[in-house]
């Protein structure tokens, strides 16, 4: 019982709602355009239960781990000959701005979502961030040379006042060498302590190494919540929200270039295990943890891979280039190779799945 409720009720939940905004995003948007939408389907596979509503079917299908809209003319099977007024809603017809649009429409849904759901937690909940209290101070570093001591809470740097952990970070880690004036307080009183930071090597979140300043303290591991009017959580969730298309970015760039190892990328087993560990916790962790695959979501829907919104975005492209759309041949070729990629990551996906499963 509490697999179905930690794990896979979350998970199935989770991904609902994340299948259902990217479709919504090209049906809306098609809807904008007047383009016919025959099907608009939450899974793949069989139909489970189906309304005909309007000229759409809404469907709830088999097979959970995706979703599909179908349109009037989307695709070459829908080879009978169209009327005049078909024609003006069939999506071949429409312009090449108004289909790279559509398709476009999903994965900026998925990002729009994570924006909304980061915005409703700032709201609901305020800024969660580390309480820049020092937990440890390392032997022979400049803060035990300066005076620091473990309980210090730092209060100030060089006059401008600090939040969380990562505000102290961000003040000194580009200062080798150079004098930062600390302000922290220890047993209800305020002290003034100068300390000079030292160049140091460590790694960042890729495993690679660099130069950066440290004064040589730990942080106590302790939290605090900010609280934060509609106006600040929406500017935080926006920064947030980037901060994650950012590192989604990033990472996929490192894959590339090998510094991330294949063997750490996980499919949809490993955010069953993630969602159901963190649904144990809290389901309130639930909430930032949806926000940020919807990021993924909609990064990896954009990459130029055919089969993908990425690749068919491509075609659209050559074709508002060239003046014409790509040969049928042309096209077919590459989603086979689209295909054929997808599933090899796929496979992938699954062994370093079930690889952490058995270890």
């Amino acid at each position: 019982m509490s697999f179905i409720s930690y794990y896979l009720l979350p998970f199935l939940v989770i991904l609902g709602i994340l299948i259902f905004f990217h479709e919504l995003g090209h049906f809306l948007v098609a809807k904008c355009f007047r383009v016919k939408v025959l099907k608009f389907s939450l899974g793949f596979g069989k139909k489970i239960v189906g309304k005909k509503m309007g000229d759409t079917e809404y469907l709830i299908s088999m097979i959970p781990l995706g979703g599909y809209v179908k349109m009037l003319g989307e695709s070459e099977e829908d080879a009978k000959p169209l009327t005049p007024e078909e024609e003006e809603r069939s999506f071949s017809h429409q312009h090449v701005l108004k289909r790279m649009a559509i398709v476009v429409a999903g994965p900026m849904f998925n990002l729009f979502l994570a924006l909304i759901i980061f915005s409703l937690f700032y709201i609901g909940v305020g800024k969660q961030v580390m309480e820049p209290e020092i937990g440890q101070v390392r032997e022979h570093s400049p803060a035990e040379a300066a005076g620091l001591k473990k309980g210090d809470y730092i209060i100030s740097v060089d006059d401008t006042q600090i939040q969380s952990w990562n505000d102290i970070k961000d003040a000194v880690h580009n200062r080798p060498g150079q004098s930062v004036k600390l302000v922290v307080r220890r047993d209800q009183h305020l002290l003034t302590f100068t300390v000079i930071p030292e160049e140091s090597a460590s790694k960042n979140i890729f495993g690679e190494k660099i130069r950066t300043a440290l004064i040589g303290i730990v942080a106590s591991g302790k939290f605090k919540a900010i609280a934060l009017n509609t106006g600040s959580a929406i500017v935080e969730a926006a920064k947030k929200t980037w901060e994650i298309i950012w590192l989604t970015c990033l990472t996929v760039v490192k894959l590339f270039e090998r510094v991330i190892p294949i063997k750490t990328i996980g499919g949809p087993i490993l955010i069953g295990q993630m969602t159901g560990q963190l649904a144990q916790e809290s389901f309130l962790y639930l909430i930032p943890f949806m926000a940020v695959i919807s990021v993924n979501l909609g990064i990896l829907n954009l990459l130029p891979v055919p089969v993908l919104d990425g690749g068919f975005l491509v075609f659209l492209l050559v074709e508002l280039i060239i003046g014409k759309p790509l040969s049928l041949k042309k096209r077919d070729l590459a989603q086979k190779v689209g295909i054929f990629l997808l599933i090899m990551l796929m496979l992938v996906v699954l062994f370093n799945d079930i690889n952490r499963l058995f270890k």
